[in-house]
């Protein structure tokens, strides 16, 4: 399939910092791409009314959304799921396959339709879930393909980032331009994160935006080693991919 050569952006819509004032932070992720077939918001958040809030002062209606991309089940991540299908119900819904069944009723009894993915599976024209990754807590990241490269968008990156990164690598056969999203690098020491940066640089990976539950000192360091790759976020951040 061609790569995307529409203008992709991305903005940060949810997290524990705000990059601009005027938007509310708060503990979870959620991000939104544009310029794709359909309209994605990956993740919706640990609260519906800062999500809703942080939207509208974005300029996002969530009528503009297509999809909402459910990368794992912890509240920093789905809890504004139920303000957001208030808003709008025209939507698919795409969760890992592990979620309870109480989870998807709830889906289909606001209106909305869900998809299970299991295996890696297309979302639309150039976006993919990595499919449902990890042995322990279960998630799906989100892949697009730029004329850059690939775009991986991770939640908490409980499976590991290293190994997220080296799904996408393996499904695609193709360099990663981006990385972005919560790396969950907390408890990693020094060493352990210079090893993941030479895993990273061995995989082709160009740019870096961690945020979240990346940990302080991890965002150090990876500033340290991508430099002007590094890309600062926080809600009201904008990628622009052209």
């Amino acid at each position: 399939m061609i790569q995307s050569e529409t203008p992709i952006h991305i903005r940060v819509v949810y997290d524990n910092v705000a990059y601009e004032s005027g938007y509310t932070a708060d503990w979870g992720f959620s991000c939104y791409v544009e310029g794709l077939e359909k309209s994605i918001l990956f993740d919706t958040g640990g609260d519906g009314t800062i999500l809703l809030s942080n939207l509208k002062g974005l300029g996002i209606s969530p009528q503009d959304v297509n999809v909402l991309f459910l990368s794992h089940i912890h509240g920093d991540h789905v809890g504004g799921v139920e303000a957001f299908l208030s808003q709008n119900s025209e939507v698919d819904v795409y969760i890992p396959q592990s979620f309870p069944a109480d989870f998807r009723k709830s889906v289909e009894a606001a209106g909305a339709r869900y998809r299970e993915a299991g295996d890696a599976i297309a979302i639309c024209e150039n976006a993919y879930s990595t499919g449902e990754l990890g042995n322990g807590i279960k998630e799906q990241s989100l892949v697009i393909k730029t004329a850059k490269g690939l775009v991986v968008i991770t939640g908490c990156a409980h499976p590991g980032i290293v190994e997220i990164a080296k799904t996408a690598k393996r499904l695609f056969n193709e360099d990663i331009y981006l990385v972005l999203g919560g790396f969950h690098l907390f408890h990693k020491s020094d060493d352990e994160m210079r090893n993941i940066v030479d895993e990273f640089r061995n995989l082709g990976v160009r740019k870096v935006g961690p945020c979240h539950c990346t940990g302080s000192r991890a965002q150090e360091l990876l500033e340290l080693e991508y430099g002007d790759d590094f890309i600062k976020l926080g809600v009201g951040a904008r990628i622009d991919l052209e």
